[in-house]
């Protein structure tokens, strides 16, 4: 038994898995506004005290890098350290790994009914997969396959250099590096692209924006939300949002065309993270297809390339639960000897 969670700057899922019941069948699962607590202690002990099951194990995802088993979270004022978890807790082992990591691990068991179809294409079993996960930033991790399992491993392609489409890309370009100097896809490719795009058609004067949602804007931190769901709304056309949405997909679907390229994915690209999941009418305009298999000679490579959206809400706490049965429970039960805190 042991205390798995995906732990995010709007929301902590947690749940309790057996190897007696597997991975689709929590003993007990919850989710939990992450900005209405201190930090993740206070969550883990109500969550626990509420189930009263005796969890000795625990192994969160964190939207943030892991460093030397730290990681600060991003959109809260959380650093969590497992050594710091264990003794607080009181448990025996806390694992931390990156959400996007997380995701990855969960790939090879999710079922045709967790995944939206974006490009069929053509599977080869055992060849590489990816996970593109635009959310507040832009995270990318990869799997290959040793002859008989897959193997994760992170990446920071997110940070790369950004590389323009057509013209208006272009002015995009020139307009971020006035600003930010270095313009890597996560700066066009996540909700603070969305923002970022958005700012520079509205500059740039290709968009204009309308009184209400000047107001509305002014009200909120983090503008993408309300830009996408303007964007969405078909009673009442926004055109700048509609046209930060389209340039954003575009986006993507070169970002995703450069994944398959540089990592051969041809087991599949998996596209996580909540924005895809709320813009599949844009997804399957066009504009995504065009841009991902705009790649010169490549084009007819890239065409066969399977593409999905990962629907699954809780995809993340799936994969640390695939993460902590497939990697960590090997280990400890090897090499752990007595109550001592790893």
């Amino acid at each position: 038994m042991f205390l798995a969670g995906d732990i995010g700057g709007t929301k902590t899922q947690l749940g309790i898995f057996s190897t007696e019941r597997g991975l689709r069948r929590p003993l007990a699962e919850a989710e939990y506004p992450s900005c209405q607590y201190p930090g993740l202690e206070s969550i883990v002990r109500e969550f626990l005290n509420h189930t009263n099951l005796p969890v000795r194990r625990a192994c969160f995802s964190v939207a943030g890098p892991v460093v030397d088993g730290s990681a600060r979270i991003t959109n809260l004022p959380w650093i969590i350290n497992e050594r710091h978890l264990c003794q607080a807790l009181n448990l025996l082992t806390v694992h931390l790994l990156n959400d996007v990591e997380a995701i990855a691990h969960a790939l090879p068991i999710l079922e045709p009914e967790e995944l939206h179809v974006l490009n069929k294409g053509y599977s080869t079993h055992g060849g590489n997969m990816a996970v593109i996960a635009p959310g507040t930033g832009l995270g990318e991790a990869f799997l290959t396959w040793d002859g008989s399992r897959y193997h994760v491993h992170a990446s920071e392609g997110g940070h790369a250099d950004f590389a323009p489409g057509n013209d208006l890309e272009g002015e995009l370009l020139r307009y971020l590096q006035e600003r930010f100097g270095h313009v890597s896809y996560e700066r066009v490719c996540s909700g603070m692209g969305i923002s970022n795009i958005y700012r520079f058609l509205r500059d740039s004067g290709h968009a204009n924006e309308p009184p209400w949602l000047s107001e509305q804007l002014a009200q909120v931190d983090e503008p993408a939300p309300v830009i996408v769901n303007a964007a969405l709304n078909h009673l009442k056309q926004c055109d700048i949002c509609v046209k930060s949405i389209e340039l954003f997909v575009s986006i993507l679907g070169a970002e995703v065309g450069n994944m398959f390229l540089k990592i051969l994915a041809t087991n599949g690209i998996y596209i996580g993270g909540g924005i895809p999941r709320r813009i599949l009418s844009f997804l399957e305009s066009g504009d995504f297809l065009r841009s991902f298999r705009h790649k010169g000679r490549m084009t007819d490579l890239v065409a066969k390339a399977p593409v999905f959206v990962i629907l699954n809400t809780k995809v993340a706490l799936l994969g640390v639960a695939c993460y902590y049965l497939n990697t960590i429970e090997t280990k400890e039960n090897k090499f752990l000897g007595g109550d001592q805190c790893i």
